[in-house]
């Protein structure tokens, strides 16, 4: 194996809450209140939708597509969301420094340096939001590649932290079986001071509509134990995928990292500026689409 290269999930598509558009001639990230899937392809008006996004749209109410059944291909909750705070190099995408909160790998003039990690809000390089904390989850959505994923990423504290919260929940509770539980993204929405009382999206993870948790439980250690008596190794899988992930000081390339950075690091507005161009028939249009989304989850 090469080494000084991150062995990550085979990823086939990528699911995301917004898009890239242009507005004044710049390229900036838009908000959405729906999921969209699509390849890694990108055109001129942007990323390709994949196939499977019509798919689920066609069923979901509205075609609004807010829920999206998925399965984890690892047990280990660490292997399928990945998340550290990250400072990138606005200009190249490169990626400078990483940290867990405790320790962080930096680039320095001699290679990578060990350092502490105090978070961003007490770094002095991390000053003026240059450092977010950066996550990728990895799920299967398509049982005809059984390895295959798509990722969605996030530099969202609600959506990492209850990415984070759920997948431990769901592993403990299982007994270390969450590659074998039926599950679904879902879209929430939640207002805050910051965001003016106006609704802000983060994805969660849950059981998939119809199914309780002692069900989805027992369905796991009927499948667990098929797999294994048909030969497959889920331990050996996840310790495959941890020594991939550790083959590279960092995950992130540098061509991941210029989309990154432009999807997620963009110059943000000033508070008032953002204020003063709230526009309210959009606002309410958000508010009745998450209505009828939470009607029809329940």
């Amino acid at each position: 194996m090469i080494k000084g290269l991150a062995i990550t999930p085979p990823v086939l598509g990528r699911i995301s809450i917004g898009k890239i558009v242009e507005k004044n001639g710049k390229r900036v990230p838009e908000k959405d209140d729906q999921f969209t899937i699509t390849s890694q392809i990108q055109g001129k008006d942007g990323w390709i939708k994949h196939p499977l996004d019509e798919q689920l749209r066609a069923k979901a109410p509205n075609q609004k597509l807010r829920t999206i059944p998925v399965r984890m291909i690892f047990n280990d909750p660490e292997l399928s969301l990945r998340a550290e705070y990250s400072l990138f190099d606005r200009q190249t995408g490169r990626l400078i420094c990483s940290g867990n909160g405790e320790t962080c790998q930096r680039l320095g003039q001699n290679g990578i340096e060990q350092h502490p990690c105090p978070s961003p809000d007490l770094c002095p390089l991390a000053q003026g939001g240059l450092c977010k904390p950066y996550g990728r989850l990895y799920v299967n959505l398509d049982e005809s590649d059984e390895f295959g994923t798509f990722i969605f990423r996030t530099t969202g504290f609600n959506s990492i932290r209850t990415l984070a919260a759920r997948l431990r929940y769901y592993s403990s509770a299982s007994g270390d079986l969450l590659s074998c539980l039926p599950l679904q993204l879902t879209l929430r929405g939640k207002s805050t001071t910051q965001s003016y009382r106006t609704p802000i999206y983060y994805v969660d993870l849950t059981l998939r509509d119809g199914v309780n948790l002692q069900e989805a439980i027992s369905n796991a250690k009927q499948i667990s134990e098929q797999s294994k008596a048909a030969g497959f190794y889920q331990e050996a899988l996840d310790q495959v995928a941890r020594i991939g992930y550790g083959n590279a000081s960092f995950e992130v390339g540098g061509e991941e990292g210029m989309d990154i950075v432009e999807e997620f690091y963009t110059e943000d507005s000033k508070p008032e500026q953002r204020k003063q161009t709230h526009d309210l028939n959009h606002v309410q249009d958000i508010q009745k689409g998450l209505q009828q989304s939470v009607q029809a989850l329940n």
